[in-house]
């Protein structure tokens, strides 16, 4: 086993990892930058090290300056967690020539399936069910005509190298074709430095299920069933779950058998997560794309199935067999997933500051992963994301009831962010229904202050009404002006305050 265990990444997954490693006797060393002096994994870690300023490129995603800390501090491993380097090839693999174990799959594992069209290749190979489109790359506005006349309409144009939403258009009006193929281009180029375009069929009531995997060194795979990730905006996920409310138990067999059969195929190693589109009408699932790395999410499937899929990883990286076997993984119970941003609800705009306060729930089969304290400056640099909470229940309602009591239980202030927006998600009858699909968030909810606003804690109103009001009293007349549009005082005329 490992002795030191360098954390190539911040926030939550790097404190996640120091856990991790502590829970195992493994000294962790962090890196971090100039942003990022003082956030949590800095302050847990038995070394940290600085190794730029804060923007990424200098920093988090410098390769040179990472593996020389790695050098300088003796460490036996490099966990990149998710985002930054966890799907660079070029990093995977120059992390092993220098002499280290990427905690994580080969190079060749993430050439292979972090390309879209390459990996559609190779599960159209194994067999595994593929939306049907171009197969191949769509080089032309005229091809793009042809392709969606041949699949039919409504059409998603998909950049190749894309990710998060980005480089993703769709289509229903042939007339919308040719924008929709230049702006995808546009953004590929933009985003990833690669304007290759495919597409596919839309499925018009579609659901995001993910296949957790997991394979070691000697040939043994399995799979940890499945995460819903449906409630998203902008093409960026919200709230996950697990299991799915909607996907009937044999297709949920089925598709953890086709993600077994598909790992193997392309001898994975490690952590992985196969991505589905499920249409909710048919019961059909097909292939997205594979992660090959640790998800957001993974704490709703440590949650249901009493794993710890960050200690697996770094016991397969170190050439340990699996800790099971496939019958001895069941579901049990339910959890839910809210992940916790410093942004506006409304406009999801991010809201770097000061955290005046900041107390996360607690109590029983209450979880929060977050890197964040009272007086803690969010940085503009980096995701908005600060915290995950995770509950569990004997049953989904359980599981949502107990969410909502975490919910109320939060405090954060200081900066914004989407706690009421989770509320309003979770009191919405379609969530309830367990029938949502990925449209829920442009299609079923509708994001208006009153609606927004209502799932907020009264007190917090009172108190807050009250700290506006005298802050008033002491501005001179002309900056007295009502704001018609602020919330807080709006709400504040809601409930008998003036």
């Amino acid at each position: 086993m490992f002795k030191k265990v360098l954390i190539a990444n911040r926030g939550e997954i790097a404190v996640r990892v120091i856990r991790a490693c502590r829970d195992m006797g493994i000294r962790s060393v962090a890196v971090y930058s100039e942003a990022d002096r003082y956030s949590q994994h800095v302050l847990l870690a038995d070394e940290a090290f600085e190794i730029g300023p804060p923007p990424s490129n200098q920093s988090y995603l410098d390769d040179k300056k990472i593996l020389s800390v790695a050098k300088h501090a003796g460490v036996d491993a490099i966990h990149p967690g998710y985002g930054f380097m966890s799907e660079n090839a070029d990093f995977a693999r120059a992390v092993k020539d220098a002499g280290f174990v990427f905690i994580g799959p080969s190079p060749e594992n993430i050439i292979s399936m972090g390309d879209k069209l390459s990996a559609i290749a190779l599960m159209n190979k194994a067999k595994v069910p593929t939306v049907p489109g171009s197969g191949g790359p769509v080089n032309t506005v005229e091809e793009a005509h042809k392709v969606a006349e041949k699949i039919g309409y409504p059409v998603m144009i998909k950049a190749t190298a894309g990710g998060g939403g980005k480089g993703m258009r769709v289509v229903h009006d042939p007339k919308d074709l040719e924008s929709a193929y230049r702006a995808a281009r546009s953004e590929g180029m933009n985003y990833f430095k690669n304007d290759i375009v495919y597409m596919e069929r839309f499925i018009t009531s579609p659901k995001h299920i993910e296949i957790q995997i997991f394979a070691d060194t000697h040939g043994n795979v399995v799979h940890l069933f499945e995460r819903e990730c449906s409630i998203q905006r902008r093409h960026q996920k919200i709230i996950e779950e697990c299991p799915s409310p909607s996907v009937p138990d044999e297709v949920r067999q089925e598709m953890g058998r086709v993600a077994v059969k598909a790992a193997q195929s392309i001898n994975y190693i490690g952590a992985g997560t196969f991505e589905f589109i499920f249409d909710n009408n048919t019961k059909e699932f097909f292939f997205m794309e594979m992660n090959t790395r640790l998800q957001v999410e993974h704490p709703v499937t440590e949650a249901v199935t009493g794993v710890d899929l960050v200690r697996e990883q770094i016991r397969v990286a170190a050439g340990e067999t699996l800790s099971w076997e496939q019958d001895d993984i069941k579901i049990l119970g339910h959890a839910i997933e809210c992940r916790i941003c410093a942004e506006d609800p409304e406009t999801f705009i991010p809201s770097p500051g000061k955290i005046r306060r900041f107390r996360p729930p607690a109590g029983p089969r209450v979880r929060v992963d977050t890197y964040v304290f009272s007086g803690y400056e969010v940085p503009i640099y980096y995701d908005p994301m600060i915290a995950k909470l995770i509950t569990w229940g004997k049953t989904r309602e359980e599981a949502v009831q107990r969410m909502h009591r975490a919910l109320t239980e939060f405090t954060l202030t200081g900066v914004k962010s989407n706690i009421v927006l989770h509320k309003s998600i979770l009191n919405h009858k379609k969530f309830l229904s367990g029938e949502y699909t990925t449209q829920f968030c442009d299609k079923d909810l509708k994001i208006e202050t009153p609606d927004l606003f209502r799932f907020v804690d009264d007190r917090v109103f009172l108190i807050s009404a009250a700290l506006t009001a005298y802050k008033d009293r002491e501005k001179q007349p002309a900056e007295r002006k009502f704001d018609e549009m602020n919330p807080w005082k709006l709400w504040g005329r809601r409930i008998g305050m003036r």
